[in-house]
């Protein structure tokens, strides 16, 4: 692509090497700036934004063993983190601007794809991690069908609504790595005081839920208000539905029952709900525990999740707060930086290789040219880095 588009004819091996290169290069710069925040080395914040909203999610990349010459060795699934920080400007409101849910909530064709997408997103599941895949339940293989009244019955989402807040010019930037979270967690909290989020006077941390997201809120952004990826929630009541359900209609019915409590803040509702269903299904009749798709194992996991949750579900408050309610900002970055790191046959050197890549990938998705910008500063050319010789 290169040859073509812009007339270079280089390798891909000297592709492949300039990129692990410059991506070690970012990573350096990155930990080093991090190591100033962490020991109060600090350069004064820059204006704060009407709204800091900081997003934190996992995704997951092929890694192989370095050293082991061709070929793929000890090929594993790890973890990499990754971070989206917006500033946003929006109002503040005396009522709940958006009491009811979005019309696209209420959609069934678009709810199933929603979810469906979800769950293919979070990539190979672990034991014991998520509930069951559509695709697993017996009603997650039948059609649904759209139900006109029910999309009618929504709020019309126009686009001059006051809410949800809306991006500020150069909102975003981004952190990544495939350090664990308590490395991250220091990463973004550098990151978040660079751009003056520490001084906003409304903000927020969305996640999926996953304690390891609400551990690094607590210990860095405790003045940001945590808040629970509602997209995240409704995957829960949609794959419960389905498990609870007998028909297509009956799991219709129950998804826009429990979708609109939550939204609207009863959580307790759909929580005593949840548990007297449990309560009537009775004992699971094997000596083994029910498998995954059973009934009772999907009630159970979507009542520990809520109930883990609920102190993070006041939706009706956050939006009164002019605050996002949902993580998509994050979602849509970790797709973007899938396109580079996931693929057929794509396996990463343990532990450098996909560091590197992710560095590369963080910084040209940023909004403020940092690629740009780190590329420009490097000594020597552009494409090999001056490497001082020790003298003697």
């Amino acid at each position: 692509m290169l040859r073509r588009l812009a007339g270079i004819a280089i390798t891909g091996r000297h592709v492949n090497d300039l990129c692990t290169a410059i991506g070690a290069e970012l990573a350096e710069q990155r930990d080093r700036a991090t190591d100033d925040y962490v020991h109060h080395r600090r350069q004064p914040p820059p204006a704060a934004p009407a709204i800091a909203v900081v997003a934190l999610d996992g995704g997951r990349v092929l890694t192989r063993a370095e050293g082991q010459g061709p070929g793929v060795h000890e090929r594993h699934w790890k973890e990499d983190k990754v971070a989206c920080l917006l500033s946003m400007t929006g109002a503040t409101f005396t009522a709940d601007p958006h009491p009811d849910p979005p019309r696209c909530f209420l959609d069934p064709p678009e709810v199933d794809k929603l979810v469906r997408e979800l769950q293919a997103q979070q990539g190979p599941r672990l034991e014991g991690e998520d509930l069951p895949l559509l695709t697993e339940l017996a009603l997650g293989r039948q059609k649904v069908e759209a139900d006109p009244s029910a999309a009618a019955s929504a709020a019309a989402d126009e686009p001059d609504r006051p809410w949800p807040p809306r991006r500020a010019e150069g909102a975003r930037t981004c952190v990544a790595t495939m350090q664990d979270c308590h490395g991250f967690g220091k990463m973004v909290a550098a990151e978040a005081y660079r751009r003056g989020f520490t001084e906003a006077a409304r903000g927020a941390v969305l996640g999926d839920g996953s304690a390891w997201i609400w551990a690094q809120q607590e210990k860095w952004f405790a003045a940001l208000t945590p808040i629970t990826d509602f997209v995240h929630v409704l995957g829960y009541l949609y794959v419960t539905a389905t498990a609870c359900a007998a028909t297509a209609g009956e799991r219709w019915q129950l998804h826009v029952s429990w979708m609109t409590a939550c939204w609207q803040g009863r959580v307790a509702t759909v929580l005593a709900d949840l548990q007297t269903r449990l309560e009537a299904l009775g004992p699971y009749p094997g000596a083994a525990k029910p498998p995954p798709t059973d009934a009772r194992a999907v009630l159970q996991r979507a009542l520990t999740y809520l109930g883990n949750n609920q102190a993070r579900m006041n939706y009706p408050e956050y939006r009164k707060q002019g605050l996002p309610v949902n993580s998509s900002p994050v979602e849509s970055l970790i797709k973007e930086i899938n396109y580079r790191v996931k693929g057929t046959e794509k396996f990463w050197n343990r532990p450098g290789g996909a560091e590197a890549i992710l560095q590369i990938r963080a910084a040209l998705l940023s909004n403020d040219d940092r690629l740009a910008r780190f590329m420009k500063s490097r000594p020597g050319s552009p494409l090999r880095r001056y490497q001082r010789k020790k003298a003697g």
